[in-house]
């Protein structure tokens, strides 16, 4: 649906009265009051994620007291909305992955490696550091008789989303020399990103033995990356806009960011599907996911998240000073409804309404019970609404809004239904008893009794039969209820 931003008075406007009657929706009648509704709000804000991204430390390595061979960790955040944070993405969302496995920076077509960086050396007085950098995954440790370059290439290829290795010797870790059952000091560390030899800043130096026994130090540290890598497969529910670009999306309805420890797709679209509303805008509609490059080195992985559709159009930002915007992605949620904000309706250029056309049925036992208006006063945004109560008053039966054709969805998966709803056309005491069901398949989600009430957002979710049909019934003249901006979303 169009995005409008509609200028009008605060001040309440007077129901119009004709024979000292109300004025129906039917007649062109004027809502007892309008208030401002800004469904553009506000554009991505750069500068906090830039600002937040100097804060943050995202680069580990494998710990010298880590045991080796544990699983990845699951996706953390380590920012939200300019706060630090320290948590997972699964806590944040309350799991709302519903199981769905990651979906990483890249994969590998097929095997084979390429060598980033050399070691510096097994001499005696040779001394080298081990990677420190984001997105570090997990380690293994191999056969130190020779340097096994070979079994941590195949050690990555058994980890999810490992694009990088970094292979190293560890001298006086005890650990690694008498506990770990191994007993093996090379390490190979795995990464879901590639880093450079300027990050091997590990160089050593703990006292991880009573003396005299010497101090940690780092032997013989090199890199491999990935030769084929293909793009992240597309989270389900969603259809990918762009990318990868060089360049962010500075857009409107955007809702806020958070920073993940690793470039994670469906991270991101579990961030967007269990985002708080934006009261004007509705839910969350679209992510920009993309990585940032300071003075060569990844640093951070930003999901920016928002209630508006963008496009390339608005990838415009790429980076500030040191900071350089990579590997960015514009994701959207694929709404079952084809036109959920009744801008299909379109035979006039100004005021008109029917009770029906291709997208929408309009139902009910009276007269115009149930109807598609195509007028920006009754319009949450753009020209086009919904209006359940009959249109002119002819009667003050209930009706019932439809889409001409059943949902695609499939059976078992769950959906969630989001639209804004209005009840202030007549003022506070004719609307007092104004009522709505939400109907999938005939089973009633809920019944909204708003009384006067302006534009509102509402979600509910569901588990489809498959091929599920919604309705909208209710409405009671002259307690009419305006809907708009209807979206079906699987969640």
């Amino acid at each position: 649906m169009l995005t409008v931003f509609r200028l009008v008075s605060l001040a309440a406007i007077a129901v119009f009265l004709v024979d000292g009657k109300i004025a129906t929706p039917a007649s062109k009648g004027q809502p007892n009051e309008v208030v401002d509704v800004d469904t553009t709000g506000a554009t991505t804000d750069t500068d906090s994620i830039v600002s937040t991204a100097s804060q943050v430390d995202q680069k580990a390595g494998a710990n010298t007291d880590a045991p080796p061979d544990l699983p990845p960790p699951v996706v953390s955040l380590t920012a939200l909305d300019g706060d630090l944070v320290n948590t997972t993405v699964q806590d944040v969302t309350a799991s709302s992955s519903n199981g769905r496995r990651s979906i990483s920076l890249a994969k590998r077509l097929t095997a084979g490696y390429e060598q980033v960086f050399a070691g510096t050396g097994t001499g005696p007085n040779d001394r080298d550091g081990s990677i420190e950098g984001t997105a570090y995954l997990t380690y293994t440790v191999v056969d130190n008789s020779t340097y096994s370059v070979d079994k941590c290439l195949e050690f990555c290829d058994r980890v999810d989303g490992c694009v990088f290795v970094n292979l190293y010797y560890e001298f006086n870790n005890f650990l690694l020399d008498f506990v770990f059952s191994e007993k093996s000091n090379l390490k190979c560390a795995a990464y879901a990103d590639v880093h450079t030899a300027a990050e091997k800043t590990n160089r050593g130096g703990q006292q991880l033995e009573e003396p005299p026994a010497g101090l940690t130090y780092i032997q013989q540290s090199s890199g491999y990356a990935a030769k084929s890598l293909v793009d992240p497969d597309t989270p389900e529910g969603y259809e990918l806009v762009f990318g990868p670009t060089n360049g962010a999306n500075n857009a409107p309805g955007y809702m806020g960011f958070a920073f993940l420890d690793r470039y994670d797709v469906q991270a991101c679209a579990d961030l967007c599907n269990s985002r708080g509303a934006d009261s004007q805008g509705g839910g969350c509609q679209y992510f920009n996911i993309w990585r940032a490059v300071v003075n060569g080195n990844p640093t951070t992985y930003t999901c920016s998240m928002y209630y508006l559709v963008a496009d390339e159009s608005t990838a415009v930002n790429t980076g500030q000073g040191d900071l350089k915007v990579t590997q960015s992605r514009g994701y959207a949620r694929k709404n079952l409804l084809p036109d959920g904000g009744f801008e299909g309706y379109n035979d006039c250029n100004d005021f008109c309404f029917t009770s029906g056309y291709e997208n929408w049925k309009g139902l009910g036992a009276g007269i115009q019970d149930a109807t598609i208006f195509h007028y920006v006063v009754y319009s949450h945004t753009g020209h086009g609404v919904g209006l359940l109560g009959s249109a002119d008053a002819n009667d003050d039966l209930p009706g019932t809004l439809t889409p001409s054709n059943p949902l695609q969805t499939e059976a078992g998966k769950t959906y969630s239904i989001q639209f804004f709803l209005n009840s202030d056309f007549s003022g506070p005491d004719l609307e007092k008893n104004a009522t709505v069901e939400v109907r999938v398949s005939g089973t009633t989600l809920d019944t909204i009794s708003p009384g006067f009430s302006h534009w509102t957002f509402h979600q509910y979710t569901f588990t489809a039969q498959g091929n599920d049909v919604l309705e909208f019934h209710g409405g009671s003249a002259p307690a009419w209820l305006f809907i708009d901006d209807v979206n079906v979303f699987q969640a």
